[in-house]
């Protein structure tokens, strides 16, 4: 599994984040917001380079308290995760280093 096109809904509780096991990304934003569109190309890069890392987008906002438990404010966030614990996290990423640098790490 690697990059995923859209943002869902919430789909996993924190908690069920927490127990999962192996390397995961977790991308906060939406649909419609201009920034996590312009940072998809970069996102997907990086994913596409790591097809052993989990990517899950989850749709963020008002009522979504998902994002909340993870101290999000800005969009796109990306928080990397080994087995359920955040190693690091990129926000508004302005290029695919940052994301990569931030991958090896969680693979390392």
């Amino acid at each position: 599994m690697s990059y995923i096109s859209q943002y869902t809904p919430e789909t996993l509780s924190r908690d069920e984040l927490d127990q999962t096991q192996g390397p995961m990304v977790v991308e906060f934003g939406t649909n419609w917001c201009g920034i996590c569109r312009g940072a998809q190309a970069d996102i997907q890069a990086a994913m596409d380079g790591h097809p052993s890392v989990a990517h899950l987008k989850v749709e963020d906002g008002k009522g979504r308290r998902l994002g909340r438990t993870f101290g999000v404010k800005l969009w796109p966030t990306l928080v990397f995760l080994r087995d359920g614990q955040e190693i690091a996290r990129v926000v508004r990423p302005q290029g695919r280093q940052a994301i990569d640098e931030q991958l090896e790490k969680l693979l390392g």
